[in-house]
């Protein structure tokens, strides 16, 4: 996996390349959310429909152009943290891992990328299994964590390579970021630049070594990834738990809503844009709605600093 370059346009639209590949193409007016929707007991709500939903643009309504509520195939990156404390957890993660993408949609295509002091793409986007799982069994459990480094990368080379419009990242760590060369803020504006990917993350903090400190610098780390790209972040009690929060996230993904609405500010118009999304129906009381806070309408062309490398 290459260093991080700058960063495309806004949203992804597929269009067919040579030899039957796609590209992805960016239409800087077009504004595409995938979002989940909640009760207030936390279930998924999966029977809206376009006139229950609500978007707004920096406090302005906007018209909802385009609605879809069904499995749409992605393209994933699953981050599974290769540092030494992870040395234990690597057999019941590989395993989540590979069992999160068999829950998912057969049609999803999937990268995996190794990460400690660098991040190590290893394998291509496939469907394999048998290759997932080769790509997983590379665990040297050394060194620190850079994990935004990698999420950086990941979403960098998803945006380049992947077929799918909608894209995942799901990131699988035990510990906070102490090796990147890009900042947690950094991060997030990348993704913001990319319009994508949804990062969902899954902490295995419960054997935090650092008193709760570094334990909750890490959970507040994810929790903003999550939050603010409009996926989840979930924190077992249990490295036994894993692979049941495994199947929670691929549900997720596979229930959420994709919603798409023309701006009413130029495109020329640059700056970062806040989004809210209301969703009401009757019968259901109280709904929360999780998509992305916002976006840029325009990439920045600066590179954000980074250390990653190819596949081993």
């Amino acid at each position: 996996m290459g260093p991080p370059t700058g960063a495309p346009g806004n949203q992804p639209v597929l269009q067919a390349g040579k030899q039957g590949q796609f590209i992805i193409q960016r239409d800087v007016e077009e504004v595409v959310l995938n979002a989940t929707v909640v009760d207030s007991s936390g279930h998924l709500i999966e029977t809206l429909q376009k006139d229950n939903f609500k978007v707004s643009e920096d406090n302005v309504p906007q018209t909802i152009a385009s609605f879809q509520h069904q499995d749409i195939p992605i393209s994933l990156a699953i981050l599974v943290d290769n540092s030494a404390s992870m040395r234990t957890k690597r057999q019941a993660v590989n395993e989540a891992a590979l069992d999160l993408v068999k829950a998912s949609n057969p049609e999803d295509e999937t990268v995996i990328v190794n990460f400690a002091d660098e991040a190590y793409q290893d394998t291509t986007l496939t469907s394999s299994i048998p290759a997932l799982q080769e790509g997983l069994s590379h665990i040297e459990s050394k060194g620190g964590t850079a994990l935004y480094d990698a999420v950086i990368a990941s979403a960098d080379f998803l945006s380049k390579n992947a077929k799918r419009a909608k894209q995942v990242i799901l990131i699988i760590t035990d510990g906070e970021d102490n090796a990147s060369g890009a900042t947690l803020e950094e991060t997030v504006r990348r993704i913001q630049n990319l319009q994508g990917p949804v990062v969902y993350s899954i902490g295995l903090l419960f054997d935090d070594s650092g008193g709760g400190r570094e334990g909750r610098r890490a959970k507040r780390a994810l929790q903003l990834l999550s939050d603010e790209t409009g996926g989840g972040a979930y924190f077992p009690k249990s490295l036994s738990q894993v692979d049941d929060l495994a199947h929670e996230v691929a549900t997720d993904i596979r229930s959420q809503y994709t919603i798409g609405y023309h701006s009413s500010k130029p495109a020329s118009q640059g700056g970062y844009r806040t989004i809210h999304v209301e969703a009401k129906a009757k019968g259901f009381g109280k709904l929360t709605v999780r998509t992305r806070s916002g976006y840029f309408p325009h990439g920045s062309d600066a590179p954000v600093a980074g250390n990653s490398k190819t596949a081993r």
